[in-house]
């Protein structure tokens, strides 16, 4: 999965980016899912092992537009881990109280503690992409904070968090279908907001702020991926995928029993 890595100091150009691309797995729509479930399988013992061992802290963090598929990943990549391992934040507005703090603060608090898996769905990086597009600050503050996240990241990576970053890229005209989609379905269309259609007219603005993120905080401790989402079951693959290869560089062992346990039989 290391092709669809952002490099350190690399510009992107995100219309240089299929997001239908489907590259690394030959394999029909069907066997991707099969290998999903393999995936799936591996992942829950990794996070077992990540829960028992008590020593690493991982960071996932889902970026996307509208429809991009953040839930969806959330909800076919994990499924099957132990839940007392896990957190799903959600970043939703800021509260007053939360906006009488730095922007950050809200974050922070959220980060993973040893032995979890924390995912950040949406997260401090709206603070350069709806912020910048839509002027809710000055360029000369939210200038920056590229800076300020990247800081961040690695007071985080510094303390024993691996992150790992991930941008659902969707095209346009999939982000139209699966609109569509939600008004035509009755139980979906209470997550339709009239709002998104403002968001939509923006998306070249949008583009922009997520190729200047893309480009300058994706670094060595805390690497950007851009995922190809407009194949729901293929970006389920390389965000599984990718998170397993992690996990298993981490040469995470379980720890030791207690001793005078070989002979204890339980009566």
């Amino acid at each position: 999965m290391e092709r669809y890595r952002v490099q350190p100091g690399k510009t992107v150009d995100l219309s240089s980016w299929d997001p239908k691309d489907r590259s690394e797995f030959a394999g029909s729509k069907k066997e991707g899912r099969e290998y999903l479930k393999q995936l799936r399988r591996r992942l829950a013992e990794l996070q077992h092992l990540l829960w028992a061992e008590d020593l690493h802290k991982v960071l996932v963090v889902l970026q996307a537009m509208d429809t991009g598929g953040k839930d969806g990943t959330i909800r076919n990549v994990l499924s099957g881990v132990n839940p007392q391992g896990i957190d799903v934040v959600n970043f939703k507005a800021p509260t007053p109280k939360e906006l009488s703090h730095d922007y950050l603060w809200r974050v922070h608090e959220r980060a993973p503690s040893a032995g979890s898996l924390t995912v950040f769905n949406r997260s401090h990086y709206e603070d350069v992409l709806i912020v910048r597009v839509l002027g809710l600050v000055s360029e000369e503050r939210w200038g920056h904070r590229y800076d300020h996240i990247n800081d961040f990241e690695r007071l985080l990576a510094d303390e024993g968090t691996t992150i790992l970053k991930f941008y659902l890229h969707i095209s346009r005209d999939e982000q139209a279908e699966r609109l569509q989609a939600r008004l035509d379905d009755e139980t979906k269309q209470w997550k339709f907001n009239k709002g998104d259609l403002e968001h939509r007219k923006l998306w070249d603005r949008y583009m922009e702020a997520y190729a200047a993120a893309l480009t300058r905080t994706s670094t060595e401790r805390a690497p950007w991926y851009i995922v190809p989402a407009d194949r729901k079951w293929y970006r389920n693959i390389v965000v599984a995928k990718t998170i397993v290869n992690t996990l298993e560089k981490l040469n995470m062992e379980y720890p030791d029993p207690e001793e005078g346990l070989e002979d204890m039989v339980i009566t």
